[in-house]
């Protein structure tokens, strides 16, 4: 289904799944627009959690009896499930891990302190979050490589003409957002990925931002490596998912180390498991897994395409209605090209202040430098407001956002 013919989204339906947004912050209804950090999680995917603490908790893989059984196909279903949603070529490329950031370091620490060294560069963007900023950045301090970094334009899109300077033959890595968790860009994956490859670098592809709200092919990006979390996603917190091109997930050796991830212990030599468990050391985030399953089954049965457009329509409805004001600054693409968040500043009142006075009218944001310091550099202010917005929100609610926003600016100019 093509995202312009996507049916609207029931979303009355949808929120009768959610009881936490029937609550009230401070006299009035909680509007919840602090996604791109953390979505709420309905009551189907609470219920896979406690149905299995309640049917069937056991660990995986390590008994023959009735419950171990049923944990470790369950646990093993939900790496199909993730693999056909994100197009992987079945479970042995998907790697259950805590959280993104957990997906990136075991890349950067298994393949990176092996392979790279003096004379390599990693390739990233001005718009990074820190998760993989700092990892790279670490590792190339150990290892001697280099990272450079992909400037963007006054409206928050990759300078594509940049990238083409930057990746060249002494890249070995480039790794990008797949969507800017604070300008709400949407980057040509599958270009870069082509850029690297044509210079035989990888491509590291941070998801956390796409996953949740659009389809993902992995294939047809051409990724490498890809990483997103659960708890963006409908899903609880505590699992996060690596994708790797099986021949290189192969080729690595693993990053943390104990049980389950063996396959023969010597006192003298160890050798490891088939993929992916040899990636998933110790008892693995068994419940969270299964979770991540049923908030798949959630996202699908509505339809992704539908959630992206449905993002998108609110997105565009916030970033016209903000702009309405010539003291409101929002950044990144206009409002058709974005995802659905926008980060916004307004003359004279700090982002911290905004989000407390936000609160008072029972909406919930995020107030920082979003995991994004450089980037916040670059757009010259130390911290921005961001709103984000997921399948259960409404126009509604994106009008009170914009009415305790001019309350705001009333209070302070």
């Amino acid at each position: 289904m093509g995202v312009q013919n996507a049916e609207p989204i029931d979303v009355d339906r949808i929120r009768a799944d959610f009881p936490v947004l029937d609550r009230q912050v401070n006299g009035r209804d909680l509007v919840y627009l602090d996604n791109a950090a953390t979505s709420q999680t309905p009551e189907p995917v609470v219920e896979s959690i406690a149905d299995f603490y309640r049917r069937y908790n056991s660990n995986v893989h390590r008994g023959l009896h009735q419950l171990s059984q049923e944990a470790s196909i369950a646990y093993e279903d939900a790496h199909d499930r993730v693999a056909d949603f994100v197009g992987a070529d079945g479970r042995e490329e998907i790697v259950f891990t805590k959280n993104t950031t957990e997906s990136m370091n075991t890349v950067a620490y298994a393949w990176g302190l092996t392979e790279l060294g003096e004379g390599d560069e990693i390739v990233l963007t001005e718009m990074e979050h820190h998760a993989a900023l700092v990892t790279w950045q670490q590792i190339a301090k150990r290892t001697g490589a280099t990272c450079r970094f992909v400037s963007i334009d006054d409206e928050g899109r990759l300078d594509m003409d940049h990238a083409r300077e930057l990746i060249g033959p002494d890249t070995a890595m480039v790794s990008v957002l797949h969507v800017s968790n604070t300008l709400g860009t949407v980057n040509p994956v599958a270009e870069l990925a082509d850029m690297a490859h044509d210079h035989d670098a990888y491509v590291f592809v941070d998801g956390a931002q796409a996953a949740p709200n659009r389809p993902v092919d992995v294939a047809a990006i051409d990724a490498d490596f890809y990483a997103f979390s659960g708890h963006k996603m409908l899903g609880p917190t505590g699992i996060g998912v690596l994708y790797g091109k099986r021949r290189l997930l192969e080729e690595m050796d693993p990053y943390l180390y104990g049980g389950m991830m063996i396959r023969k212990v010597t006192f003298e030599e160890s050798t490891w498991n088939e993929l992916p468990w040899k990636f998933e050391a110790g008892t693995p985030v068994i419940a969270q897994g299964i979770a991540l399953d049923a908030a798949i089954d959630y996202l699908e049965d509505v339809g992704m395409d539908r959630v992206r457009r449905h993002e998108e329509r609110l997105a565009e409805y916030a970033h016209d209605r903000l702009t309405e004001y010539d003291d409101v600054e929002v950044y990144g693409p206009p409002g058709g090209e974005r995802v659905g968040l926008v980060s916004f500043n307004v003359d004279g009142v700090h982002a911290h202040d905004m989000s407390e006075i936000l609160n008072e009218f029972g909406v919930a944001v995020r107030a920082g430098d979003h995991c994004t310091q450089p980037l916040h550099e670059v757009l010259g202010t130390p911290a921005s407001t961001r709103a984000s917005f997921y399948l259960y929100n409404t126009r509604e609610e994106v009008d009170a956002l914009v009415d305790a926003v001019d309350e705001a600016r009333q209070l302070f100019n």
